[in-house]
């Protein structure tokens, strides 16, 4: 029960981050994650609606003529699992590549939200010139889709087992929702000289609350026009998640 409790908390820190990017303090620094995230969802949008029909047809298998009958109950039956693996896949491409361009200037944002939530600076120790920022998160990008590759390869041959690919739809949906808490928390975390393989070792209770908001975070990049604004709600609100985490942790 208190598993279920963690997942619904962890959601609404995500949907918290709205709050947060319109406070005064905060405002000016979601610009350009931002102008980021509505350019390349945008553009994922448009390949969605141009090509996903012809990407739908390229994965389901071709039949002869005398066996239309059985091609039109594995199209239905296999239509809902790869028409998600596709809206996953390539909505976790662009959230990869807007994380990737935008990192250094979410890192700044985790940094203000912090600074707005705790009413202090944060001491993030010596600065470094901007290009060498730009490469450290590059660096950490890059690592975060290693760690996420293996596991995103494990579920694509999954999807490809008969009866097995049944509970894929479940499996990818929860893999997204993972890998988003990951992406997200790494901010706040990278601030403090952590990444994102200790969520890894967090307590249960925060990997509950973890994948709670990394659900609310899927929802999030799932609706249309609010998607262009999940990126910089996830910073802030992963950056009140993280804070409470560490809070209850101390405490």
């Amino acid at each position: 029960m208190k598993m279920f409790f963690n997942l619904f908390t962890g959601m609404g820190f995500a949907f918290s981050g709205f709050k947060l990017i319109s406070q005064p303090g905060i405002r000016r620094f979601v610009i350009i994650p931002l102008s980021i995230n509505i350019s390349l969802f945008a553009v994922a949008a448009y390949l969605l609606i141009t090509r996903f029909a012809q990407w739908l047809e390229s994965f389901l298998p071709d039949f002869p003529d005398w066996l239309g009958w059985l091609e039109s109950a594995i199209y239905w039956l296999l239509w809902p699992l790869f028409s998600l693996m596709i809206i996953v896949l390539i909505f976790y491409i662009f959230t990869f590549v807007a994380n990737l361009i935008a990192a250094p200037f979410n890192s700044l944002l985790a940094e203000k939200t912090e600074a707005f939530l705790t009413g202090q600076p944060l001491d993030s120790g010596p600065s470094f010139p901007l290009w060498k920022n730009i490469i450290k998160s590059i660096a950490t990008e890059t690592g975060k889709l290693f760690y996420l590759l293996r596991w995103f390869i494990l579920l694509l041959l999954i999807s490809f087992i008969p009866l097995v690919n049944l509970v894929a739809p479940a499996l990818w949906v929860i893999f997204g929702a993972w890998m988003l808490s990951i992406e997200y928390l790494d901010y706040p975390m990278g601030n403090h000289g952590q990444n994102y393989k200790q969520i890894k070792n967090q307590p249960m209770n925060d990997k509950s609350r973890s994948m709670g908001f990394g659900f609310g975070v899927f929802i999030l990049t799932s609706i249309p026009l609010l998607n262009f604004l999940a990126m910089p709600a996830s910073v802030a609100g992963a950056t009140a998640l993280w804070l409470e985490q560490e809070k209850q942790t101390s405490g």
